[in-house]
């Protein structure tokens, strides 16, 4: 703001305006309640995560002991055949058990979550 001989200027930036807002959003605390929908989307992505890493982890590692199976038949010789295809046949079971691993966690958890989600649904939709 200036004056100048009686007169009044102001000179507004909504861009400088929304840039103060978001640096002083940073140094505030957070102090808003988390909305029933935003609960809602938190229950759903909750039902997921842990049977997504259950099953990664379980996938991952079948395939690694899959892969030690394959090395022992074709690459350290004709004593480690038999005991590499009895490794990578442990190495496939676990790749296939990794998607039934991951559908039973995910039911099971959302059978526990279902109560909370039609609750907060229920209140959304009226």
């Amino acid at each position: 703001m200036e004056e100048k001989k009686g007169t009044f200027t102001y000179t507004y930036s909504a861009k400088e305006q929304e840039e103060i807002k978001n640096i002083r959003g940073k140094y505030t605390p957070p102090t808003k309640e988390e909305t029933s929908m935003e609960q809602l989307r938190r229950l759903d992505k909750s039902a997921t995560k842990d049977a997504t890493v259950v099953s990664l982890i379980v996938g991952i590692i079948s395939a690694l002991i899959l892969g030690i199976g394959m090395s022992c038949i074709m690459v350290w010789g004709n004593g480690l055949f038999l005991p590499g295809v009895l490794i990578g046949v442990v190495g496939i079971v676990g790749v296939i058990a990794a998607y039934p691993i991951y559908n039973h966690m995910v039911k099971r958890k959302r059978a526990k979550l279902a109560p909370e989600i039609m609750r907060l649904s229920d209140e959304l939709m009226k």
